[in-house]
C-alpha cells in the first residue's frame, strides 16, 4: 500500500472503528495470559500504531483493556491502530501480593508493550480486518497516571533495581515518538505513602528519555498520596529528559485531565468535555507530526490550543 499522504490541520470526519477484544497473546513466565483490545478503522493504511497503557487507579475496569474509550476511539476514528494491554495491576485480575513487584507490576507493564510489539503477526492473524494493515515502521505510546510511568520506560527512563543496584532498562527502539498524561516525576519529591509502597519510584531517571516525547500535566494534580512537590510533579519528565520535548499544561486540570479514563468517570474530579476534546487533538497531532516529518498538525494543534481568548492551556518545548 502506498505512503498515507500528510494529514490535514485538524483531524478529517471520524471513520467507523472496529474494535476487537479480548485477543489473547501468549506470554511464557507471565501469571496469566496477555489480553488486548485492538481498535482501527474499517478503512485505510498502512496504519501506525499506538500501544495505550492504562492507569491503576480504583475503578474496577477502567485499569484494564475496558478503559480509555475516550482516546482509543478517537485515535482509532483518525487513522491509529490502538493496542490496550490490561496489565497485571489490572482490578480484574485480583492477582496476589506475592510477587516482588506487586502490587503495580512495573517491570510486567513494560514487557507487555514489547510482548505486543513481538507478536504483531498474531494479532493480524487474530483481526482478520487487520492484514497487511499495520505500519510496523511508525509506533508509539501514550499512557496516563502509571500508564505514564510504563510508557516513560519505554521512551528511555532507567530505574535502578532495588535489590542489587543494576540499571534497569526497557528502552524501546521499536518506539519512535510518545505521549506522558499526568504521569509520575522525579522519585526525591515521593509522599511519604509512596516512598513506603511504591519504593521503585524513588530511582526514576529521566537523562535518557531521548525518545521524541509530549508531556501532559494539568496545573491542578497535586497527587498529595504521589508527591510532596505539588503539580509540578509531572512537568519532570519534561524538564528532567533531554529534547526533543514538548510540555502541555492544561490550566485548571485535575488528575483525570478532564474525563480521559472513561466516559462519565465518577471518579474524574475535573470533568470537563472541551479539555478531554483538546487532549484528544493534542495526542493525534503530536504524534501525526512525531511520526509524519512536516505534517503541519502539531503546530495547528498549539494554535488551536492557546490561540483563543481564553486558553485551555500553554505549550513550551525544547
Amino acid at each position: 500500500m502506498s505512503e498515507p499522504t500528510p494529514a490535514a490541520n485538524t483531524p478529517s470526519a471520524p471513520t467507523p472503528v472496529l474494535s476487537v477484544s479480548p485477543v489473547v497473546l501468549p506470554a511464557p513466565g507471565r501469571a496469566v495470559e496477555l489480553q488486548v483490545r485492538v481498535s482501527a478503522p474499517v478503512t485505510g493504511g498502512p496504519l501506525p500504531i499506538i500501544l495505550l497503557s492504562h492507569g491503576h487507579g480504583r475503578s474496577n475496569h477502567l485499569s484494564s483493556l475496558n478503559g480509555y474509550a475516550p482516546l482509543a476511539n478517537f485515535l482509532a476514528a483518525h487513522g491509529f491502530v490502538v493496542i490496550q494491554p490490561t496489565h497485571l495491576d489490572s482490578k480484574t485480575l485480583t492477582l496476589g501480593s506475592d510477587d516482588p513487584d506487586a502490587p503495580l507490576y512495573w517491570r510486567a507493564r513494560a514487557e507487555d508493550m514489547k510482548r505486543i510489539l513481538d507478536q504483531l503477526d498474531a494479532i493480524e492473524r487474530a483481526v482478520a480486518a487487520l492484514a497487511g494493515r499495520l505500519d510496523r515502521s511508525k509506533v508509539a505510546v501514550v499512557g496516563h497516571s502509571l500508564g505514564g510511568h510504563t510508557a516513560s520506560l519505554l521512551l528511555g527512563a532507567r530505574h535502578k533495581d532495588l535489590r542489587d543496584g543494576t540499571e534497569v532498562n526497557f528502552a524501546e527502539p521499536r518506539i519512535k515518538a510518545g505521549v506522558l498524561l499526568a504521569a509520575p516525576g522525579r522519585g526525591d519529591a515521593l509522599s511519604k505513602f509512596a516512598a513506603e509502597n511504591y519504593p521503585f519510584f524513588s530511582t526514576i531517571d529521566f537523562s535518557k528519555m531521548t525518545t521524541p516525547t509530549l508531556v501532559v500535566a494539568g496545573d491542578k494534580d497535586d497527587s498529595p498520596h504521589l508527591t510532596v512537590a505539588g503539580a509540578d510533579w509531572h512537568a519532570d519528565p519534561y524538564f528532567l529528559s533531554p529534547s526533543p520535548k514538548s510540555l502541555v499544561t492544561l490550566f485548571d486540570a485535575g488528575h483525570g485531565l478532564g474525563g480521559v479514563s472513561g466516559y462519565d468517570v465518577a471518579e474524574t474530579t475535573d470533568e470537563n468535555p472541551a479539555r478531554v476534546a483538546a487532549v484528544q487533538l493534542l495526542i493525534w497531532a503530536y504524534l501525526r507530526t512525531a511520526l509524519y516529518p512536516g505534517d503541519s498538525a502539531w503546530q495547528e494543534a498549539q494554535r488551536a490550543l492557546t490561540g483563543v481568548a481564553n486558553p485551555l492551556g500553554r505549550v513550551e518545548s525544547k
